[in-house]
């Protein structure tokens, strides 16, 4: 099992200095790729500029988003050529992760209808694909760079079935954010049906995701973000539950993932402060670069 981990893009504060800096100490760590999370109305930094960055300062690490709100995004011919932007520049690295999200405002902020965003997304992608694949958007010629190796792989995220359908129907895979209150496993065996119902014979590429803090007042650094970035509710504390607050915590979260049969596992940080990052990969060591 491959270990990523998330760039601190969505914790509030989080300087340009400690963006960048944390994406040089990661590909130096041995870490498979970093990771964005999206949101539109928060105080984050918008994920493809911010791996459009970290691609600048990187030269091995895979790119990700785990998700992004593709749906926000309008549709799709822009996301298309930002998304082909990075590919591009970073060397074929991004594997773009979508999903519809289930936060309204950020709907609203971006004039995109909220209700058909399941429907919306599912256009989106076949436009996306149309466009990597050197055509035209609807009315319009060729929308580039153009892409030799082809274009992002392309994953879905969501612990709905819906979200499994749609990942069997048009994406190399699936990922499994934080905060279910359905085991890990059990999810992958809605995973496996859906895509032996769609009728898929290449195995899905499974992505996880996990959020941790490390250090001195541990507990407190989680609670502080993912409550200021969940709230309060059900699954709000679901996640703060599954936070991983210490070295043991870690280690059996990766070797419980890897025994389920996840692809790849994203640690996703509930502080900026780079130290973090030399706190986990001290506690998952020889793990690192495996497969």
């Amino acid at each position: 099992m491959h270990i990523g981990v998330g760039l601190p893009a969505m914790i509030p504060g989080t300087s340009p200095e400690q963006l960048l800096g944390w994406a040089v100490q990661a590909e130096e760590s041995g870490y498979a790729s970093l990771s964005v999370l999206d949101r539109i109305v928060y105080e984050n930094y918008e994920p493809l500029v911010t791996l459009a960055a970290a691609a600048a300062v990187t030269r091995r690490i895979g790119l990700a988003t785990t998700v992004l709100l593709a749906a926000t995004r309008g549709t799709g011919a822009v996301l298309a050529k930002q998304a082909a932007s990075v590919h591009r520049i970073s060397g074929g690295r991004l594997t773009l992760g979508v999903a519809v999200g289930g936060r309204e405002d950020d709907y609203t902020a971006t004039g995109t209808p909220y209700r058909t965003r399941g429907r919306d997304l599912d256009t989106l992608i076949g436009c996306l694909r149309d466009i990597w694949d050197g055509g035209a958007a609807p009315g319009a010629g060729p929308i580039g760079p153009s892409l030799p190796g082809g274009g992002p792989s392309l994953l879905i995220g969501g612990h709905s079935d819906a979200a499994m359908r749609r990942a069997a129907r048009h994406a190399r895979g699936w990922i499994s954010g934080s905060g279910s209150a359905e085991p890990f496993a059990a999810r992958l065996a809605r995973l496996d049906r859906a895509w032996e119902d769609a009728g898929r014979i290449r195995r899905p590429r499974v992505v996880a995701l996990a959020y941790f803090a490390l250090g001195d007042h541990a507990e407190a650094r989680a609670e502080h973000y993912l409550g200021g970035c969940y709230g309060t509710g059900p699954y709000a504390r679901r996640v703060m539950s599954e936070a991983l607050t210490t070295p043991g915590a870690v280690a059996a979260a990766a070797d419980e993932y890897a025994g389920a049969g996840c692809d790849e596992l994203v640690l996703l940080p509930c502080d900026p402060d780079p130290h973090q990052l030399t706190l986990l990969t001290r506690v998952l060591g020889d793990r690192l670069g495996a497969a």
